[in-house]
């Protein structure tokens, strides 16, 4: 018996686990740390520099 359209189509979907290259999630992983870096320098620089530290309460 042959295989049919749709058991092709599903076979075709599985992909080898060995072939997984996180290249999407190191890329996330660096935009997230250069916001977190931006952030930093920002409240570093403009906030703090410079300025007395305040206490609110």
């Amino acid at each position: 018996m042959g295989t049919t359209d749709g058991e092709q189509t599903a076979a075709g979907l599985i992909e080898d686990p060995k072939s997984f290259d996180p290249k999407g999630t190191l890329a996330l992983i660096l935009v997230y740390f250069c916001i977190l870096v931006t952030m930093w320098v920002y409240i570093y620089f403009v906030e703090f520099l410079g300025n007395d530290l305040i206490v609110v309460g």
